[in-house]
């Protein structure tokens, strides 16, 4: 192993989070990374994601910590929704700085409504310390994004399936099934009233937080995950996400079969290299990290 690793603890609000911190054996950066954990997850991640992440990104010079928020894993307190986790990730980029003091830059690294977190976190406190992010498979779920991810991707291709009709013809296919299908339609055609003001509460501020950061993002989208299909069909459709993306990410980068955890050993090996460019990007900026004219989000590198 290319890096040492010590936990750690520290406090949240009168609560002791638990973390893990990896550490290069060659000379570290300046830049250290704060793996933010969704949930229902601790600090080690699905299949060891977030272990296997940190000694990656420890190997090539850079500082990872890794921590359970306030109710998760070894971390006491009360379990909290991905929205409430501001004063955990606060606390885990300071605890990462008092024990790297070489770390000047930080980025947040988040999968899911841990991505959703970090970009609520930078758009709640303007956090000075925090100069990227790495954004896998963002969650932006409503009623409304589910609906219209099910019926693109999941009920348009049952339709065009001839045993679909079969059994339709036949009675085997559930009246609970049907009813389902035209369910998600209305909400589908719905389009964002079918969530309520308040569940869309939360992807609005994501988008604006995504507007108004000024370091580099990577985006980093699985091409088998409805998490990822969701949040580009949300972002294609919303007028603040439309907005938002007039900002391209530096890196977007979609992995056309990988899942959604990437247990795929060749597509946690892309989301490495994917966050190692984003750290080489941090460490040397480019003139111009955002194109004038962006691809469409859902498209893939080098399209």
């Amino acid at each position: 192993m290319n890096c040492t690793e010590q936990a750690l603890t520290f406090d949240c609000e009168g609560e002791t989070l638990t973390a893990i911190l990896s550490l290069p054996r060659q000379e570290a950066s300046g830049i250290g990374v704060v793996v933010v954990v969704g949930g229902p997850q601790y600090r080690a991640g699905s299949h060891r994601q977030f272990v296997q992440l940190a000694r990656a990104l420890a190997a090539a010079g850079h500082t990872v910590l890794r921590f359970d928020c306030r109710g998760m894993g070894d971390s006491s307190g009360a379990l909290r929704d991905f929205r409430d986790v501001t004063p955990d990730i606060a606390a885990a980029v300071s605890a990462l700085q008092n024990s790297a003091p070489q770390v000047r830059q930080i980025v947040l690294w988040g999968l899911c409504d841990a991505a959703t977190a970090a970009l609520l976190y930078c758009g709640e406190t303007r956090d000075p310390r925090v100069r990227g992010l790495c954004l896998f498979n963002p969650w932006v779920r409503s009623a409304a994004s589910l609906a219209q991810t099910q019926v693109k991707h999941y009920y348009t291709q049952r339709l065009r399936e001839p045993e679909f009709w079969k059994k339709l013809a036949s009675g085997r296919v559930a009246l609970s099934a049907l009813s389902g299908l035209l369910g998600n339609i209305r909400l589908a055609l719905a389009g964002g009233r079918g969530g309520g003001e308040a569940a869309l509460a939360f992807q609005t501020r994501m988008a604006r937080a995504w507007a108004q950061f000024d370091g580099p993002m990577l985006l980093f989208l699985s091409g088998s995950d409805y998490t990822a299909k969701e949040f580009i069909e949300y972002s294609t459709r919303d007028a603040e996400w439309q907005a938002a993306l007039a900002k391209a990410p530096a890196i977007r980068h979609v992995e056309p079969d990988a899942d959604h955890t990437l247990s795929q050993r060749n597509a946690s090996a892309a989301g490495e290299r994917c966050t190692l460019e984003l750290l080489a990007l941090l460490a040397n900026p480019q003139p111009t990290q955002h194109p004038a004219t962006p691809r469409p989000v859902g498209a893939a590198a080098g399209a």
